[in-house]
């Protein structure tokens, strides 16, 4: 089991950058490919980038690549998602997921632990 918490999200203009951070507990947290999804008002989430357990390869949506880059630190026991050139687009509650599926994922069905979100608003 693991326990996840997202921390970083907050209210930037157009063009700027924020860097979304999640904590997952216990000593597993190695063990997990993890992925960070996004969920806009109205709509439904949606996939934005994945690491595997390793770090050594990443996924992301169409939308978020060249701006959003993802990362993770297992001796921290964290996952960040760096954010640059926001758009009002990219507004939505972000959250990180961890999955123990064989082969990293981005489908959300196969993510079994899931944060709480935080919020990103980005005003243009």
């Amino acid at each position: 089991q693991v326990q996840l918490v997202e921390s970083g999200g907050g209210l930037v203009q157009a063009g700027g950058s924020l860097r979304l951070s999640c904590e997952g507990s216990g000593r597993t947290f190695s063990n997990y490919d993890m992925g960070w999804f996004r969920q806009a008002p109205g709509k439904e989430r949606e996939f934005v980038a994945a690491i595997n357990w390793s770090g050594d390869r990443t996924y992301y949506a169409d939308s978020a690549k060249g701006r959003f880059t993802i990362s993770r630190d297992n001796a921290k026991n964290k996952v960040y998602l760096q954010m640059n050139s926001l758009k009002p687009e990219d507004t939505a509650v972000y959250y990180c997921a961890a999955t123990s599926a064989v082969g990293t994922t981005t489908l959300e069905f196969r993510y079994s632990h899931w944060g709480q979100g935080t919020q990103v608003t980005v005003s243009s």
